[in-house]
């Protein structure tokens, strides 16, 4: 027998296969179903900024005020004598979580303010949440604001929280980064546990009839994989923190190639979204099945065996990966010469 086993943020997990934030995570009965299926643990849904931004206003300046203090500054927070009812329910639903399920709980905030994520990171492990992951889900927009700016005030928050609690804390990138390679290695260097990557931004859409700008929700599909597969293998060499792969792990296969590019775990919404809790089993079947067919016996002996660092070819996961497509793509498309191209 196969053994998956791993750990991830220094969490002992039964396997690899972790249930990522979304309508699924969200929900108790729901959660049950995902860990009797298979679960290794589960991403709840992020507490956004919107829910918390009437407290996060003064906490902000109180944290500007004091900013080159950040020890000194929580004594001198108010008390507040409550929070929003979304919040309430949030914590609630972290509570009722631990109390009926047997593997970790990770808690999810999305925003780039200090001032209230200190509180409420604190709140959440106080409710027992096995870790947090700080979800930096937002669109640069402002021309004015440098992608240097941005990067610092990330690790800022990113130090600031790590040193406030004393469960893990994940973070959850998007690729869009101007080095994406140096900013994971700068969030472990402020303190981070491990990287998610990566968020699936939610593109905006318009409705010719009506004219409105309007939400579409497009769930993963496989090909997607490949984003995170490259920058796990480029990255595993460069982290000794965690790396869970995201987006696009529809089957065991696509779990089984992000584990052998680097990937401490994978996570997936989309596929259990569209097949629900069950398909977890199917998940696993099919890497124990993987795993078996090439003489793997452990998940550690799979982790980072094709990463840049130990693949046949480490440009592939570089320049060279594009130039070969390109060459071959070429090559293939005049070899049948579609439109009579070589007798012009």
């Amino acid at each position: 027998m196969t053994d998956l086993h791993t750990t991830y943020l220094g969490l002992p997990l039964r396997s690899p296969l972790v249930a990522s934030a979304g309508p699924l995570t969200g929900d108790l009965d729901r959660m049950r179903d995902l860990e009797a299926h298979g679960a290794a643990a589960i991403v709840m849904p992020s507490l956004f900024e919107e829910q918390i931004e009437h407290e996060t206003n003064e906490i902000d300046r109180l944290f500007t005020m004091y900013q080159d203090s950040f020890g000194e500054a929580s004594s001198v927070l108010p008390e507040l004598d409550g929070y929003n009812s979304g919040v309430d329910r949030y914590l609630e639903l972290v509570e009722a979580a631990k109390a009926a399920l047997d593997i970790p709980v990770i808690a999810s905030l999305n925003g780039t303010n200090i001032g209230g994520w200190l509180r409420y990171a604190t709140l959440l492990q106080d409710a027992g949440a096995d870790a947090i992951e700080l979800n930096l889900y937002s669109v640069a927009a402002d021309p004015i604001v440098s992608g240097a700016t941005i990067e610092s005030e990330h690790f800022g928050l990113v130090a600031v929280l790590a040193d406030e609690i004393s469960i893990p804390l994940a973070v959850k990138i998007s690729p869009n980064y101007s080095s994406l390679a140096s900013f994971a290695v700068g969030l472990q260097e402020a303190g981070a546990s491990g990287v998610v990557m990566f968020n699936r931004f939610y593109l905006p859409d318009l409705d010719l009839e009506t004219l409105d700008v309007t939400p579409r929700v497009a769930l993963s599909t496989p090909e997607e994989v490949r984003l995170p597969l490259r920058w796990t293998g480029i990255l595993r060499e460069h982290l000794s923190m965690s790396i869970a792969a995201s987006s696009g792990v529809h089957s065991g296969f696509d779990a089984a190639k992000l584990l052998l590019a680097g990937a401490d775990v994978v996570m997936t919404t989309s596929s259990l979204l569209r097949h629900g809790p069950e398909h977890l089993a199917t998940i696993e079947a099919q890497l124990r099945d993987w795993m078996s067919e090439h003489d793997y016996d452990t998940v550690d002996e799979m982790r980072g065996a094709v990463s840049r660092a130990a693949a046949a070819d480490p440009s592939a996961y570089e320049r060279a990966n594009y130039i070969g497509n390109l060459a071959s793509y070429t090559s293939g498309f005049l070899s049948t010469d579609p439109i009579g191209l070589r007798h012009h």
